[in-house]
């Protein structure tokens, strides 16, 4: 059977339709939607997520940042995953803007995917990163007698956190607007950290090919630079990211005998399967507050930044807000990655585990019109697109469903969603009841890294089909020789200088 197609046809037959890969689809299109869209059950779902409903965690905000952290009470509501650093959920959203880019936002009507375009190119190729390139989006490069115009633009903050690592904002303009590939990756300070981070791993090998070839043409530099980037970066999704969030021996049995739901006629697409349900799985591994470092060092006492995530009582004219949102620029608004990877140093703290409990300051974002909880707009994005139960998807994936009593919260609506269940609160359930929350159950594991890896196997450009053998072979990192795999947390102590690059 060929790996792009489908192994159930009476389940799961492809329409007659061109994917256009700069539009969304259907993984499942032949499915019914979970429920008819009417007032009543509209009204259900915006109360499954409203604030202080069945999925707020109810966070004692009051408590403050610290106490969120470090009180084993409080921890009660975010309870800590065993394997996942707390990073892991940021890198997840990094991913997903680097592949989705659905600008709509209506809630009030139901839209077919085929005619949503898609903003960004279905594809692990940081566009968000690299925008169209040196010619198209010079704005994103450094124009500098250094940067030649192929170097990513970065401000320094002039300072130093842990380790004496110098730290670096983005580029802004004169209204903190930041200039990159996808204004999203700028919605917080960790997020726009990692694009930092991503802009720095650039610049480190642009200099290494630089020094290893000194009359290269600019041109193949910046080429071999971003290759190299998007390679390592592929390498971390594949071995690290979903080896985590699906187990390997999903990730491997893809891998290895193919994909089984996910295809396509000509080119790659998004489904609404995943982006709208099964990847927003992150939303339930946000913690309320963060660490983000542990002080400026060459400051005489070392204050570290502890925040909530969001504390939008605070107006947003403030200069330098006492929450992690993005947009601001201080010299205190930089991350110490120690808290987000593993170093190994003892500073690392754990991811929350993914359940149906979503951090309470994700139930007041502002910019969301009359609805500001993040669940409820979730539940209602999977109405509009008219997505199937869960159930359903499963039985699709000759699997057996989860049964009603595992949804007895939802009962009281009346609405028959123990029994047809809105697709990403049962992944979300899923992941809770077969996994303990530690990583995705059987239909959300299977959605999320056949629809990645099979993004990867159709672009032309990704290691799996340039280069399938291909390893990270950095001199620096040499760790797969002992059966290692190359790991987010390495390619942060290359950018940030604390490992030099020499090739």
């Amino acid at each position: 059977m060929s790996r792009h197609g489908a192994l159930y046809q009476d389940v799961v037959p492809f329409t007659s339709r061109y994917y256009d890969k700069g539009k969304f689809g259907r993984i499942f299109p032949s499915l019914p939607p979970f429920a008819v869209d009417s007032e009543k059950v509209r009204k259900a779902l915006q109360d499954m997520g409203k604030k202080n409903g069945i999925m707020d965690a109810k966070d004692d905000l009051s408590k403050g940042p610290i106490e969120l952290i470090l009180d084993a009470k409080l921890q009660l509501k975010n309870p800590n995953s065993p394997v996942m650093t707390a990073g892991m959920t940021f890198l997840g959203q990094f991913i997903d803007h680097d592949i989705t880019f659905d600008p709509t936002s209506s809630l009030e009507r139901q839209v077919d995917p085929e005619f949503i375009e898609n903003f960004r190119t279905p594809s692990l190729a940081l566009d968000n990163v690299y925008g169209s390139g040196p010619g198209a989006s010079p704005h994103l490069y450094d124009q500098s007698a250094d940067g030649k115009g192929i170097k990513m633009l970065l401000e320094p903050l002039n300072c130093k956190g842990k380790d004496e690592v110098s730290k670096f904002d983005l580029s802004r303009n004169s209204q903190n607007t930041a200039l990159i590939g996808d204004p999203r990756n700028d919605e917080n300070l960790i997020i726009s950290q990692l694009q930092v981070l991503f802009l720095r791993f650039h610049n480190v090998m642009v200099d290494a090919i630089r020094q290893k070839h000194p009359g290269k043409s600019q041109n193949l530099v910046f080429t071999e630079a971003q290759e190299m980037v998007r390679w390592h970066y592929q390498w971390i999704v594949l071995h690290e990211f979903l080896k985590l969030l699906c187990t390997a021996e999903v990730v491997d049995d893809i891998l290895t005998n193919g994909r089984k739901f996910y295809g396509w006629h000509n080119q790659p697409y998004i489904p609404v399967e995943f982006s709208v349900a099964a990847y927003r799985y992150g939303h339930s591994q946000v913690r309320p507050s963060y660490r983000a470092n542990f002080g400026v060092t060459d400051q005489p006492a070392p204050t570290p930044f502890i925040a909530n995530i969001f504390d939008f009582n605070i107006p947003n004219s403030e200069d330098d807000p006492e929450d992690l949102r993005g947009g601001k620029r201080s010299q205190r608004r930089f991350i110490d990655w120690h808290t987000f990877w593993d170093y190994a140093d003892g500073n690392m703290r754990p991811n929350k585990l993914i359940d149906t409990k979503i951090s309470t300051p994700l139930f007041n974002l502002p910019g969301f019109a009359d609805i500001d909880s993040l669940a409820s707009r979730n539940l209602l994005r999977g109405l509009t697109f008219s997505l199937p139960s869960g159930q359903r998807v499963a039985h699709a994936m000759r699997l057996t469903p989860m049964g009603s009593e595992h949804f007895e919260e939802l009962k009281h609506y009346k609405v028959n969603f123990e029994n047809s269940t809105p697709l990403w609160y049962y992944i979300l359930k899923e992941a809770e009841v077969q996994q303990m929350g530690i990583c995705l159950g059987e239909v959300g594991a299977r959605i999320v890294p056949e629809v990645m890896i099979g993004l990867m196997e159709g672009d032309n450009s990704s290691f799996l089909t340039q280069n399938p053998f291909w390893k990270p072979q950095l001199p620096c990192w040499e760790g797969y020789r002992n059966g290692k795999h190359f790991t987010i947390a390495d390619l942060t102590r290359l950018a940030e200088g604390s490992v030099p690059v020499e090739l």
